[in-house]
């Protein structure tokens, strides 16, 4: 540690650290704009110059290491002119349109400004104007002429999303951020970009316009996509969701989330909400009041329970489900006697239950790894904030190595600039058995120990992973979505856990929905003798009569895909409780519930950490919270332990015997493998949704389906058709 002076005060200090390092541990303020703790050094801004003693000029705090016994100013006459001098300079170019700037009222450049800027401008000549650019349905490029080329865009690109976007082409007054050859932006962290924008020239497209930053209220909340349980502050103006931005959580989401999370609430406003429960009746859907369609359902199910038994009632639950409502649905079912749940509605293999599933690691440590193989994941679109971890570990000299059967897999993992010695092992997915089995032979080979699989070759590629594997500290195995889904996933895993154990390396699942661990948790899949996701999709079993399926739509959220709706049709009563306008062709019966963002509960992500949120705006027209909804058919059916009067209360049902509803899930976490899985098609290939079809609410954003990843899943769908 180097102690240095600052303003007075003795400050501790790294070595090789900066000023603007010291100084935000001392707490001092130093004014800037290019400087921003989570990207590279740019030193392009000068606004930070501060007075460092027997330096003949100021220096740049972001840009100065420290040095024993250095003395620095940031408030002397000296600093405090060079300061005011460069934003003198700032400001010539800078358009004078506060008043209908999307970044009025939070931007840092009106802000410095109030403290650094002057009464009048000594500039007399004409401002530059820089041309409008179209970027894509997510940012707006419309105002650079307010950009001042403090480039964290650019490096946010290159370092971060881990593809280099946006440059600065041109020099001097005619330097502009663009991108090239009139490509968009379409990185799947590309939202950040608006975040970390010190003025008005990024902005969100579908905000834009539409409030004012003081007229909205901030609430807290947790992400409903994918795995990483990203932290989010949503926005809120006259009982509407207006805006999503991250709340900063070093050890979940950093202080980024993906546009997923960002730009999925326009659906929330949507036309394809369902605001009132409805019945179809004659083929014809007609609204109904609560009490009506909760006893429709309530007898539905009592006369087909007496007629066929409880054997015939199922349940299809959502992973992305608060854990609140997955315990009460699949208590409801088995309540009323019966074994059929499940959420693994993607799944090609279905093994009992021999513990929940998990990251094996902590999602922070992610970014110090020193070696990684990833087994079955498109990482970059499944976990974008997963990935931007792993890319940070690969700026550091982690080597990551992958086995998939595509190369989008592997591309762009790293940033472009950097050349990493990973290999990659791209087979048919019916191959990855075998090629693990070759990367434990060859670790078996290295350490003298018997194979868990006899080879009969073995190739480069595994022999260098193996080699690698068995290298560095600090080691993950990491199998994705594809793996979870694939028709041999326990031995997948069976074999991961073999390379883990002799490698030193942890081992888990990226696990694909915001409550998969949760899911898994509350024992939301079948115990006993119950049928799985599989055979309650499969249209050859008559077996099934009412089917509950909460929040989800089998069409497009299960491996079956369209046949989903030839099981359904078959079935006596189809009840969907869902916050869209979802399953109508194959339902009877719609119940309105809602969306995270208007309900309280709780996501437990990939590295089972539960986070509760409340509910940010009140429920859209008849909505009600899934787990009133069920509380109250509970009631109905006269199944015994539902009286709940809050989420939490269905919270300290499940903590149990355990001293907090953390060290609960804790004790569940396991990925020992299960040797006796049924497999509903040894053929199948693994099914996983892309990027912008995880989910309802993602699948109705508009301007997450105009991006150039949805586009890309629309025209594979034509060419699947064709």
């Amino acid at each position: 540690m180097i102690e240095i002076e600052l303003d007075g005060k003795k400050v501790h200090a790294t070595e090789g650290s900066m000023i603007m390092h010291a100084a935000e541990q001392a707490g001092t303020y130093i004014p800037h704009f290019c400087y921003h703790k989570k990207l590279s050094i740019a030193a392009s801004c000068r606004m930070c110059l501060v007075d460092v003693e027997k330096m003949p000029k100021p220096m740049p705090a972001c840009a100065t290491p420290v040095a024993q016994g250095m003395i620095v100013r940031t408030k002397s006459d000296k600093a405090i002119k060079a300061q005011k001098s460069v934003m003198e300079f700032l400001l010539i170019n800078h358009p004078l349109d506060c008043p209908i700037c999307d970044q009025g009222g939070e931007c840092q450049l009106q802000d410095l400004a109030v403290g650094y800027g002057g009464t009048k401008s000594r500039y007399e000549e004409e401002k530059r104007v820089v041309a409008h650019k179209d970027v894509g349905p997510l940012i707006s490029m419309e105002e650079m002429s307010r950009c001042i080329h403090c480039t964290r865009c650019v490096r946010f690109g290159q370092e971060i999303a881990g593809v280099m976007e946006l440059g600065m082409s041109h020099r001097g007054e005619h330097a502009e951020i663009e991108t090239f050859l009139g490509q968009s932006i379409d990185s799947e962290l590309s939202g950040n970009m608006i975040d970390i924008c010190p003025v008005g020239a990024l902005t969100s497209k579908p905000f834009r316009y539409s409030a004012r930053t003081w007229e909205l209220s901030r609430r807290k909340s947790i992400s409903p996509h994918d795995s990483t349980g990203a932290n989010l502050i949503v926005q809120v103006k006259n009982n509407k969701v207006m805006r999503v931005v991250p709340l900063e959580n070093e050890d979940v989401n950093e202080c980024w989330i993906a546009d997923r999370d960002r730009f999925s609430y326009e659906a929330l406003n949507s036309d394809e909400r369902l605001t009132t429960p409805m019945l179809k009746q004659g083929g014809v859907w007609k609204e109904v009041d609560w009490q009506t369609a909760l006893e429709y359902v309530a007898n539905g199910l009592k006369q087909i329970k007496a007629d066929h038994g409880a054997a015939s009632l199922g349940a299809l639950l959502s992973p992305h489900s608060t854990v609140e409502e997955l315990h009460l649905a699949t208590n409801l079912m088995r309540g009323l006697g019966s074994d059929n749940v499940d959420h693994r509605l993607r799944h090609a293999e279905f093994p009992a239950f021999a513990g929940v599933r998990w990251l094996g690691t902590s999602i922070a440590s992610l970014s110090n790894l020193d070696r990684a193989l990833i087994i079955g994941s498109n990482i970059r679109k499944d976990h974008p904030l997963f990935a931007q971890r792993i890319r940070q570990a690969i700026r550091k000299g982690a080597v990551v190595h992958t086995l998939g059967d595509s190369i989008d897999a592997i591309n762009n993992i790293a940033p472009q600039e950097i050349s990493t010695p990973a290999t990659a092992i791209i087979d048919a997915y019916n191959a990855w058995q075998s090629k693990l089995a070759e990367i434990a032979s060859a670790i078996a080979s290295a350490l003298n120990k018997e194979a868990p699989f006899v080879t009969t070759s073995i190739s480069n590629e595994a022999k260098t992973i193996a080699s690698s594997l068995l290298s560095g500290e600090r080691k993950a195995i990491l199998l994705g979505n594809l793996a979870a889904h694939h028709s041999n996933a326990s031995s997948l895993l069976s074999l991961a856990n073999w390379i883990g154990l002799h490698t030193g390396a942890s081992v888990g699942y990226l696990t694909e929905a915001a409550n998969t661990v949760g899911a898994q948790w509350v024992g939301a899949q079948p115990m006993k003798d119950g049928l799985n996701a599989s055979q309650m999709l499969q249209s050859s079993n008559p077996s099934l009569k009412a089917v509950l399926m909460l929040n989800n739509e089998p069409e497009f959220d299960s491996a079956v895909g369209k046949r989903a709706k030839d099981a359904l049709t078959h079935a006596q009563m189809v009840v969907s409780l869902n916050p869209f306008k979802a399953n109508m062709d194959v339902c009877d019966v719609m119940l309105p519930i809602a969306p995270f963002t208007e309900t309280s509960g709780s996501f437990v992500n990939a590295e089972g950490r539960l986070q509760s949120f409340h509910a940010v705006v009140k429920p859209l027209g008849e909505t009600r919270p899934a787990w009133k909804v069920l509380r109250v058919l509970a009631n109905m059916l006269n199944v015994h332990g539902f009286d709940f009067e809050s989420s939490q209360d269905v919270l300290k049902q499940l903590q149990a015997q355990h001293a907090d509803i953390q060290t609960a899930v804790n004790c569940s976490l396991s990925n020992l493998a299960d040797a006796k899985a049924q497999t509903s098609n040894s053929n199948m290939a693994p099914v996983t949704a892309s990027i912008y079809q995880l989910d309802g609410i993602v699948r109705r954003a508009k301007a997450l389906q105009a991006t150039a990843d949805a586009k890309m899943h629309t025209l594979a769908n034509q060419e699947v058709r064709a």
